[in-house]
């Protein structure tokens, strides 16, 4: 329990909603361990559940008092304020009290999202959150890390980023979904320092203990070796949109987000860095 209020008594089930990602399997177990009425859904669960497939939220809503909101691959994919919008409307009409959304720094779609959430009559708490520590290690440059190299556009030079560990962002999500005093608040969330990515692969390859480095390549050449990578179409262009648009400096300041949701610094790449050396993940394959 975090050090800002009691726990909420939920009398309904707590829907997650991207179960199988970073954010959301961690919110699961956290909200499992404290016994909560947890329901974890995605394309692959049963039910179902598919943002493109609007015939498959009704019956995953049943008996929902509050959901954790984790839109695929990113609520600044072109089409997701509409999706956001009609899910939205059908949660508060199906009963549900509380909402907790996942959003992103500095993504004007992003913001337009949060706004279909603020404006309901439930209570609600928006997560904004910052670049993930996990991507090296989860997510879609753990391959690079894996060949030394961190290879990405030039923008992404001199431009700091205060990387986030999920499980800070999990923390937060789970008091909001559970504990009072978070409603209506905004908790835009950062790690405690601000890092370059030459910096972060000095950081990664203090703790994998050899050399993984950051090179600066074209933006053209990023985006055609994301295409022949054979990356989905959604996740290509998030890529190709995060690099052209969000790493611009709008997002190289800190904020005090965790601090506030949960009375407690976030913690910082360093750390999670040594955690994930010693899992093995980042050892080259034999």
């Amino acid at each position: 329990m975090s050090a800002k209020s009691h726990t909420y008594q939920n009398h309904g089930i707590t829907l997650v909603i991207g179960s199988t990602g970073k954010t959301g399997t961690r919110i699961v177990q956290r909200l499992q361990a404290r016994n909560i009425k947890t329901r974890a859904v995605s394309r692959s669960t049963t039910p179902s559940f598919d943002w493109h497939a609007p015939s498959t939220w009704q019956a995953v809503l049943e008996d929902v008092s509050a959901i954790y909101i984790s839109y695929s691959p990113d609520l600044a994919i072109p089409g997701a304020t509409g999706i956001i919008h009609d899910f939205v409307e059908m949660a508060v009409a199906a009963g549900v009290q509380r909402l907790v959304l996942l959003s992103g720094r500095g993504e004007e779609e992003a913001q337009a999202c949060e706004r279909i959430v603020q404006q309901t009559d439930v209570e609600w708490t928006i997560v904004r959150a910052s670049w993930f520590m996990q991507n090296f290690s989860e997510g879609e440059f753990l391959n690079m890390v894996l060949s030394g190299t961190i290879a990405l556009p030039t923008l992404a030079l001199d431009i700091p980023e205060p990387f986030i560990d999920v499980n800070d962002i999990a923390d937060v999500a789970v008091a909001a979904l559970t504990e009072y005093g978070h409603a209506f608040e905004t908790y835009e969330v950062t790690g405690p320092r601000l890092l370059t990515f030459s910096e972060l692969a000095s950081e990664i390859s203090q703790a994998a203990g050899r050399e993984v480095q950051f090179v600066q390549i074209p933006k053209a050449t990023f985006a055609k070796g994301v295409t022949d990578s054979g990356m989905p179409n959604d996740i290509a262009w998030l890529l190709n949109y995060l690099f052209e648009t969000v790493l611009d400096g709008r997002n190289a300041y800190l904020t005090d987000g965790v601090y506030r949701a949960l009375g407690r610094e976030p913690r910082d790449f360093t750390s999670y860095a040594r955690e994930v050396a010693v899992t093995g993940i980042w050892k080259i394959p034999a």
